[in-house]
């Protein structure tokens, strides 16, 4: 299995957190770590998933996401 990082910035609500984690697990993407920072209307998150699957099915999909401003 390949072990992919991510770190994410998105808008700040409370459905985002969730959101982030189901398209994740739908895509077949084990969360490895997670480490959040929120400032004021952001949150950062900095995941270790680990998956099969290439990570460009899940990079797709996560910046479909309204609350998503930026991917890396």
């Amino acid at each position: 299995m390949q072990q992919y990082e991510l770190s994410i910035r998105a808008n700040r609500r409370p459905e985002t957190l969730e959101r982030l984690l189901r398209v994740m697990r739908h895509r077949g993407f084990e969360v490895i770590k997670l480490q959040t920072e929120s400032q004021q209307q952001e949150i950062t998150l900095h995941v270790v998933v680990q998956s099969e699957r290439a990570v460009e099915l899940l990079v797709n999909q996560l910046v479909k996401l309204p609350d998503v401003l930026e991917l890396k």
